[in-house]
Order: C-alpha cells, then structure tokens, then sequence
C-alpha cells in the first residue's frame, strides 16, 4: 500500500471521528434545546393548571357560598301574573381592600387601573393611606373578578352575598317594598310576606300586570306635568275576584337604590292615602236607598232648595242650573247634593251607617301590604247624616272606594282586594252581600253619566270599552276647615252591561291647565285650557286616556277571572 494510499484512509477516518465529534456536539446541543423548551412547557402548564384549580376553586366556592348563604338570606323571588320578575335574587361579589396587606402600593393601584380606568384612584390612594379596609366594588362582574383574582394580591378580599334586584326600577315600588341591609322586609310585600319570603324558593306571583302597571303609570307621569298635582294614584281592579291588576302610586322610587323615604308625598296613595272624595259617594247613598226599597231609579223629589242650613254650616249645589225636580236617576247623573241629601234622609242614620259598614268604607282594609291608612272616626248626627250622603265629612282610601264600586257593580257579590295570585278564588263560592238587582239598576245610571250631555264623565267614553262612572271633586281639610286645595276622582266600571274591571284615579291637589287640549268624545271638536278644576276635567281625562292604552291589551289577555 503506497504512502499516499494510508493516508487518505487515516485522513478518512479522522473526518469520520470528526464527524462523530460534530454530530455528537450538535445532538447534545439539540437535546438541551429540546429539553428547555420542555421545562419551558412544563412551567406554563402548571401556571396554567394552578390558574384552572383556582378558578375551579372558585366556582366550588362560589357554590358553596350560595348553599350557604341561600339557608340563611335567601330570599324568593317575586313575579307578575304573567311570570315577569319584578324581584329577583341573584348571587354577587363584592371586593375590598385591606391596606394592612399591601405589599406594593404603585403596583396594586397599576393594576387596578388597567382593570378599573374609570375609578378615581387619587381617593383609592388616600384610603390605602388611611390604613382602614373600605370597599373597592360592589357586584363585581364575573369577568372583572377574575382578573383582579389573577393579581394573587392578598390585599384584595373578595366578600360572596345574594343580592336582590328589581328589574323594574320604580314601577311597583310601593307594592313591593324595601328591604334593609340585613335582608329584612321594611315596607310592602317585602315586610308582609318576609317569613315566606325566606322559607321558600318558589316565586311569589303576583295578580299584578307589568305591562298594564307601565301604561297606567305613564299617563300618570304625564298628566303630572300637566295638572301639576301633588301626587296621584289609580288602581285597576278585577271586579270579580278582586284581582289587582295595577296599583300606582305617584311619585314613587327605584327599588335597587335603598333609601330612607321619610318625604310624606312618597306615601302609597292608593292603601294609604285618606282623603275626603266627595260625589262618588252618592252612588252609596243611591244603591243603600235601593236595597232598603225606599226609592226606586225613578222616584221623584220635588221643589229641592238650593241651599240647605245645617248647624252653622250651609249645603249647596256645585251648579245652580241643576233643576229643582229630579229623578232619583237625575240625582246620580247630575250628581246633585241636595236630592242626595234628601236620599239620605229617607235612610237614616243607622241603614246608612250599616250599608257603608257592609261594602267596607268605614274601617281599616285587610290587605296584602301592611300601609293602609284608617278612615277617620267621626260623630254621627243630622248634620253628618247630611254630609255624608254627598260625600263631605267621611273619608276613606282609595283602595276602600275601589272595593266598594267592585261590589256594587258585580252584583253584590263580597269581594277583597289582593296582590296575591290565588287560582282557587276563581272557584270559590261567592257570598252575596247587596241584595241582587241592585247592580242591574246602577250600572245603567253610571253608565249614563259617561254618555249624556248631562253626565260629568264625558272625557272617558272611549268607544268600545262601555265605560261607566262617577266623579268627585272634594275640598282638602285643614285644621279647623277645608282649604282651596282640591282630591279630584273618578270611580269607573267597564263594560258597564256586564262589569269586569273597576277603575280608580285620584288626582291629589292638580291645578287647571292653559295649553292642554280636550277632545270632545259625544260631539266634534276640541277645547284648549281647562275651564274648572274639577275631577270632571282632570281625573276623568287620565282614566279615560288610560283605558284608550290599556282596553286593547285587557281584551288580548282575555283577563276575566
């Protein structure tokens, strides 16, 4: 083998070497790549995973805390007839923080700014100086929490609660009620209905229409502006079960923002409020006279004055052009005091006392809610006898009147007003308290006074709805007699031929309007301003705008039980 020969051999195997060396070198490099990069991995998957067991660990926790706290604040929810919330208890975070455990002020306050831009975190600061734990945020949103539990800052405490909500802000506030800061009812179907409340998880439902409760309280805020009242209410009544369909009260407030109502105008004006309502009280006096058979619809009075001397005090007709000969019927229709009176007469004490006693004007409602106001006691005497028939010197509440006219129109049948959804009421046998035909014989009157030109109800005979009715314009009291100020209402039935609903409207203290235009219902034509401030121009106005609103809706529901 030639020298040249052995050495290309040795050269070859050394370039194998070599190569070996290279490889080698290279593959361990590789390997320690390959291998930083699994650590690399391995290191984000436990980051990850550790992230996973603690949202886990939170959800766990957020189950837990809501078995927990369910024993002991939970609280049922509340709906509407048609299943709509109106309450709703729904679980929630809040957040705070403990300046002792602040590690690093600067980062804690960079990182709750990315979080939170909108916070004023010059006050954060100073509370965070101040040393005392505060509270960061109420009912934290769940993507919120999960960011400022990332931060894995110690000085951030998170506190689980049940939270109740009221998707309907302010539209059933009176109805509903408050609660206080330890889950305890204070006011409304929150305070009547608490034990239960807490007992049990199924919804409370309610006889209450959301929608109807909206149209109505809408008219409500706008003839506010309108007649510049001191408040309002109007309820809508199922005649036949008492069903409340609407109860609003105006100015009223939204529930997710407790506070202390201690303003008297806020007070609950349909249960509460007492008032003095003047001629819707004459259909009493017509309907006791009726059933006692001392007159009959078309009894006649003669020769009526038109002023009557009673102590010191003297009765008049609110209109002079009223004749002196009038039908019981006329009576009612041109809502004359002195034929009233006269009915009254004929009754006596003791069948008017007991006829009013019967349909529930003289004591305290029964009712769901706990506010409901007391008629005001008085004396009984010629004078009082007097008053009384036409509606001046007894008071009552609106709800009280609302029941009354839901009896008397639905055939004497005894009725209670309730906010409650009860299926078997439907069922129950009724109990007769007026005797029958008494209905028969006042509807049609009512009815009447929405449609002819005599009638003061004119403004609310919305065609297809047989709406009838009776006004009450009345003067407030003040100490030692009655001020300027007036309480206008309607008191309404529909459909008159076969009654289902009662409604009411009370205008507190409303003013008469310049720019507001009336259209006429019975005859062509418009008229600009309000000529008198009388429940005639104001009250029946609202009703019959409401029942233009909600008449369609009442019809689809087919709500006649």
């Amino acid at each position: 083998m030639s020298k040249k020969k052995n050495a290309n051999i040795i050269l070859e195997e050394y370039e194998n070497e070599l190569f070996y060396k290279k490889n080698k070198s290279n593959l361990k490099i590789e390997f320690n790549r390959v291998a930083f990069i699994f650590f690399i991995f391995l290191i984000i998957s436990i980051i990850y995973s550790i992230q996973l067991l603690h949202l886990g660990s939170l959800k766990k926790n957020t189950d837990i805390i809501k078995s927990t706290v369910k024993k002991a604040n939970y609280r049922a929810d509340i709906i509407d007839r048609n299943g709509n919330y109106l309450v709703k208890t729904v679980s929630s975070i809040d957040i705070g923080i403990s300046p002792v455990d602040v590690i690093d002020k600067k980062k804690l306050l960079l990182n709750l700014k990315l979080i939170f831009p909108n916070k004023d975190y010059l006050e954060i600061k100073n509370k965070i100086d101040k040393g005392k734990f505060f509270k960061f945020e109420n009912q934290i949103s769940p993507k919120n929490y999960e960011k400022i539990m990332l931060l894995g800052d110690k000085s951030i405490k998170s506190e689980e609660k049940l939270t109740r909500i009221y998707p309907q802000k302010n539209l059933f506030s009176h109805i509903i009620g408050q609660i206080d800061d330890d889950n305890k009812g204070i006011s409304g179907l929150e305070k009547s209905f608490n034990e239960k409340l807490k007992q049990t998880s199924e919804p409370l439902k309610l006889t209450v229409d959301t929608d109807i409760q909206f149209l109505i309280r809408e008219e409500l805020v706008k003839f506010q502006s309108i007649f510049r009242s001191k408040g309002s209410t109007a309820i809508l009544m199922n005649v036949n079960n008492g069903e409340i369909i609407s109860m609003v009260s105006y100015p009223d407030f939204d529930l997710n923002k407790r506070e202390k109502i201690v303003d008297l105008n806020f007070i609950n004006r349909a249960t509460k409020g007492v008032y003095e309502l003047g001629s819707v009280f004459k259909t009493f006096t017509v309907a006791a006279g009726l059933e006692e058979g001392l007159i009959n619809t078309d009894t006649e009075f003669l020769n009526l004055e038109k002023r009557l001397q009673c102590g010191k005090s003297s009765i008049s007709e609110y209109d002079n052009k009223i004749p002196s000969d009038l039908t019981v019927e006329q009576i009612l229709i041109r809502s004359g005091n002195i034929g009233s009176v006269r009915i009254g007469q004929k009754l006596e004490i003791i069948k008017l006392k007991a006829f009013l006693e019967k349909i529930g004007i003289l004591s305290k409602i029964n009712f769901d809610i706990e506010e409901v106001g007391e008629p005001i006691p008085f004396k009984w005497g010629k004078c009082k006898l007097a008053t009384v028939s036409f509606g001046h010197g007894i008071t009552t509440t609106p709800l009280q009147l609302a029941k009354a006219y839901a009896i008397i129109s639905n055939g004497g049948f005894a009725v209670e007003p309730s906010l409650i959804k009860n299926e078997l009421k439907n069922y129950q046998k009724k109990k007769r308290i007026i005797k029958a035909g008494i209905s028969e014989k006042i509807n049609p009157i009512l009815r009447k006074i929405v449609t002819t030109k005599e009638g003061t109800a004119g403004f609310v005979n919305i065609e297809g709805y047989e709406v009838g009715g009776k006004t009450g314009t009345a003067q407030k009291t003040i100490v030692g007699g009655y001020s300027k100020a007036k309480v206008n209402t309607f008191a309404g039935i529909f459909p008159a031929s076969n009654p289902k609903y009662v409604l009411i409207v009370l205008l507190d203290e409303p003013k008469t309007s310049s720019d507001y235009v009336y259209e006429y219902k019975n005859k062509k034509g418009s008229y600009k301003g309000t000529p008198f401030n009388t429940a005639g121009w104001t009250s029946v106005e609202v009703a019959g705008k409401i029942i233009e609103k909600i008449g369609p809706i009442l019809a689809t529901k087919h709500m006649e039980n």
